[in-house]
């Protein structure tokens, strides 16, 4: 029995600081999201640049929102099944997006003009111009992101980072239970 103690106390500092280093180096899963035309290895900045290309727009499969089954209930998600979030600290209606510099690296923005796929509402769908030449889609109003944390369709592990990111429901509203 002692023996068996000693081992535990020996062990538990050093799972202690493995989940520790674990909390501390971010991991980025493979980007499900659809790649842009800039490839740099540099931070981005919170001022776009002038001289740099603007992301290419996701492909038209892509583009096609629908609503799929969750356990938040139906969301929306891209026509390949991602699910999509909206950031609390945009505003509604204002075609223009608050998630700039290394919040875009967490949190991509759906490029493009979106149509509606199978559960979507038509009449919601929207996108706005960005500085940068790229067009942004929306839902109901709210820019639409990804989160790097999904690795596949159905994940939803951006659910209520921060306490700022959330799911859309099929009406276009923040799920925030």
């Amino acid at each position: 029995m002692f023996a068996r103690s000693r081992i535990a106390l020996a062990v538990a500092p050093a799972a202690l600081l493995v989940l520790l280093s674990a909390c501390s180096a971010p991991t980025t899963p493979a980007a499900p999201y659809p790649a842009t035309t800039t490839a740099s290895s540099a931070p981005m900045s919170s001022a776009p640049a002038s001289s740099a290309p603007a992301p290419a727009a996701a492909d038209a499969a892509t583009l096609a929102l629908g609503v799929a089954t969750t356990g938040l209930g139906s969301i929306l998600v891209d026509g390949k099944g991602m699910t999509l979030y909206m950031f609390t600290k945009d505003t509604q209606n204002s075609n223009a997006s608050a998630c700039t510099g290394q919040c875009l690296a967490a949190w991509p923005p759906l490029y493009g003009k979106p149509t509606a796929g199978k559960g979507a509402d038509n009449s919601k769908l929207g996108s706005f111009a960005l500085p940068n030449g790229a067009t942004q889609a929306t839902y109901n109003g709210w820019p639409l992101y990804y989160w790097k944390g999904d690795a596949k369709a159905g994940d939803t592990s951006g659910q209520k980072v921060g306490g700022v990111w959330f799911v859309l429901d099929k009406d276009g509203n923040p799920v925030k239970s």
